[in-house]
């Protein structure tokens, strides 16, 4: 399966009084037609790579779906180097995914919504709407708490592709001892939990109550959201939480940490699963 591209680009440097030539690497962004049963749905900017994983995750995240057996078939282009199982790389453009179900959808969708890599979907935009299609999450597992920042150091050692470019966030799903399940990077904080997610749908995983979530930069709104709707009851940011991220993690009893660094972090809801 293919892993984030890195583009090599010609660039000017100014250094120390002076120009020189150089060349530099830059994360790849393009923008994905997401598709339901032939119908546009959504344009995702993303970086290529793990185009399903990224299509099952929004739509599990955006309550469009309720288990991996409603999907029938995910077609995608040849260029995906994406196949096997019900996806079949039969679509002639590129950057595509067209996800078709066995029956309707388990959430309405009034209307296509528009993604970028800069903020989340905005399908479930309030906790209210949130919470009519997701549980609060019950209490427990216990974790040690000396765990936490050991994750962040953990997933920016796998973050191969930021150390080309530098621009790439990455979310990663680990273990109650630790141990890295799986790494995803890409342009948006979101997608790459997004393809967390729908990896972890794939392999039977979800919901994910035993494990942690790992995210480089902030915790935001969107990052929180689909954690509960993947039932992970820990997420670990490297940045800042936002307010609403707060409030969504305290009303559905999600352990939400932030400005994990150093050895240290802030706990900001549900803190008694940190032991």
């Amino acid at each position: 399966m293919p892993r984030p591209q890195a583009p090599d680009v010609e660039t000017r440097r100014w250094h120390a009084g002076s120009w020189s030539e150089a060349g530099d690497r830059l994360a790849a962004e393009e923008p994905l037609q997401l598709s339901l049963g032939g119908a546009p749905l959504s344009i995702v900017m993303r970086t290529p790579g793990h185009d399903v994983e990224l299509a099952l995750g929004l739509l599990w995240a955006e309550g469009v779906i309720r288990s991996l057996e409603e999907v029938a078939t995910v077609h995608v282009s040849a260029e995906a180097g994406e196949s096997g199982g019900f996806v079949t790389a039969d679509l002639v453009e590129s950057n595509q995914v067209d996800v078709h179900l066995r029956g309707a959808p388990a959430r309405s969708l009034e209307r296509s919504f528009l993604a970028s890599s800069a903020c989340g979907v905005c399908g479930a935009t309030t906790v209210e709407s949130l919470a009519l299609d997701f549980a609060v999450l019950a209490d427990g597992p216990v974790f040690d708490a000396g765990l936490v920042p050991r994750l962040v150091e953990a997933l920016r050692g796998q973050q191969r592709v930021f150390d080309q470019t530098g621009g790439l966030h990455a979310a990663g799903l680990f273990t109650r001892s630790g141990e890295p399940l799986l790494v995803r990077e890409d342009v948006g904080r979101h997608n790459a939990v997004d393809k967390v997610v729908g990896r972890s749908l794939l392999e039977g995983r979800v919901p994910a109550r035993e494990c942690l979530l790992a995210v480089s930069g902030r915790g935001g709104y969107e990052i929180v959201q689909k954690a509960v709707a993947a039932g992970i009851p820990v997420v670990a940011a490297v940045g800042a939480p936002s307010s609403l991220a707060v409030q969504t993690a305290r009303r559905f009893n999600l352990t939400l940490a932030g400005f994990v660094r150093d050895g240290r972090f802030n706990v900001y809801s549900a803190p008694d699963r940190l032991q």
